[in-house]
């Protein structure tokens, strides 16, 4: 069986520089009927586990270490053995949330993570962090962006740690190069395509969003 893409949304917070709000995150499970990976363990374990149903969790993989797509990555590896893999230049960041637990493994630019047959390609697209990835999975005609692009535009950059113009070269460099036809799967919200947001990217420019 094809690797499927499922979709769920926790809610709780989002942490940094003294602030605290509300938001609801979209976990990503790519997998099929025996054995998955979760791309962003955010807020609520027990509910990442009901929803892979029994399914060999064989890695957490971390967009990038805001609390709020960090927080349940312990609990989820605690519970299924699964391994956390994070871009080592978010660290600092993952720190911030657990100082005392260490992600088990490194993402690196160009690395292919594979589940079910089915290739992820790890793009770095710092900006939004700097340790931020990308997951670019041509046979499902999809990229998990987490917070580096959204329906809309780019990933928010007036906090620690982040730079627009950084984001902007990642964009432009790593996403809009890939075919217009790909779909956006992102950290908050809906979905978009490559083709849908190319258009725009002067205007975020000019926006310095």
């Amino acid at each position: 069986m094809a690797a499927r893409v499922d979709h769920l949304v926790t809610s709780g917070t989002f942490s940094l520089d003294g602030g605290t709000w509300d938001v609801d995150n979209n976990v990503w499970i790519v997998g099929d009927d025996t054995e998955a990976i979760v791309i962003d363990a955010a807020h609520d374990a027990d509910a990442i586990l009901e929803a892979l149903d029994g399914r060999a969790l064989r890695a957490i993989v971390c967009t990038h270490a805001h609390d709020d797509h960090v927080g349940a990555a312990p609990a989820l590896a605690a519970a299924t053995g699964a391994r956390v893999l994070l871009h080592p230049a978010d660290q600092p960041l993952w720190k911030l949330t657990h100082p005392d637990h260490t992600p088990d493994g490194e993402l690196a630019d160009g690395q292919v993570l594979t589940i079910a047959g089915t290739d992820l390609k790890v793009l770095h697209t710092p900006g939004h962090a700097p340790g931020a990835v990308c997951l670019h999975a041509p046979d499902l005609g999809t990229v998990f962006t987490g917070d580096t692009l959204f329906r809309g535009g780019p990933g928010a950059t007036g906090r620690s740690f982040s730079d627009f113009p950084t984001i902007v070269d990642s964009i432009r460099g790593k996403l809009l190069t890939l075919p217009p036809e790909t779909v956006v799967r992102t950290g908050h919200g809906d979905t978009t395509t490559i083709g849908e947001e190319a258009p725009h990217l002067e205007e975020w420019i000019r926006r310095g969003h």
